[in-house]
Parts: structure tokens; C-alpha cells; sequence
């Protein structure tokens, strides 16, 4: 976990993220988004990519997640950025649920690729 922390103080540092908490209302961290800068040639803007969406099991049912997905549009708006992107597993039953709730659209025009050192 050490490296986890110091991974995330160096993003936060260099403004490389934002990142938003959220409690419950016990005033316990339940969980947390983060979200990376990326930029539109196109768009000739920046976008956010939603990169992490947590919240702890035992808070989940709660609408927390949705309140930290109205947080990252208000960013958005607040940047002047042009939108939000994200990736999930298919096999992410909860995300896949959640995310067309919250206005996201499935992008089934266009493939994914990456590549990777390894």
C-alpha cells in the first residue's frame, strides 16, 4: 500500500489527477474517483479520464458512486472539458449497470487497442 500512496501524492503533486472522496454519512471514508487529463485534437479540448470508481462494499447501494460520477461532469463543466471516458470490463456487471444510469454511452463504433511494455 505504501507504493499505492506514493503513486497517488506524486499525481496529486504534479497535478497529473484530481482526485474526489467521498464519506458516509458516519463520516468514514467510503470511497474515492480519479480522474487524468487527456486532450481532443478534434475536440480541440481536454477531456477526463475516469480512470478509478470505488466504494467500499459496505457502503455500496447508497447512490455514493453516482455522487462521485456528478462530481467528475462538474468538473467538466468547470474545466471546460468536453466530456468524460472510461473503460470497463465487460464482465463488470455493477459498473456496466451503472454507468448508462448516469448518461454514459457504450461506445460499440470503435475498437480499444493498447500496447504494452511487458
Amino acid at each position: 500500500m505504501k507504493s499505492a500512496e506514493i503513486f497517488l501524492s506524486e499525481r496529486i503533486k504534479q497535478n497529473e489527477s484530481v482526485i474526489f472522496v467521498i464519506e458516509s454519512d458516519e463520516g468514514e471514508l467510503a470511497g474515492f474517483t480519479q480522474l487524468y487529463p487527456v486532450f481532443s485534437s478534434t475536440r480541440m479540448k481536454r477531456l477526463w479520464l475516469l480512470n478509478d470508481l470505488f466504494v467500499k462494499e459496505s457502503f455500496r447501494e447508497r447512490g455514493l458512486s453516482t455522487k462521485l460520477i456528478e462530481q467528475a461532469k462538474r468538473l467538466c463543466a468547470d474545466t471546460n472539458a468536453c466530456g468524460l471516458i472510461l473503460e470497463t470490463a465487460r464482465s463488470n456487471d455493477i459498473g456496466n449497470a451503472l454507468y448508462p444510469k448516469t448518461g454514459f454511452q457504450l461506445d460499440s463504433e470503435h475498437n480499444f487497442y493498447y500496447w504494452n511494455t511487458d
